[in-house]
């Protein structure tokens, strides 16, 4: 016998695995890598510490 398929439940299936492709072209296409952060994270740091130590006291 063939296998009973709830047409809904598989209609549903594909459409979350085409978002799921769509988002990880995306994600490939505008984001950014966790090392690319990382950097900006630590420039963002370096230039906050540079400009805390220029800071003057009244």
């Amino acid at each position: 016998m063939a296998e009973i398929v709830n047409l809904n439940r598989a209609r549903k299936a594909r459409a979350k695995q085409e978002e799921a492709a769509q988002a990880a072209a995306n994600r490939t296409k505008h984001g950014r890598t966790k090392a690319e952060k990382d950097n900006d994270r630590r420039a963002e740091e370096r230039r906050q510490a540079l400009l805390d130590g220029a800071k003057r006291e009244d």
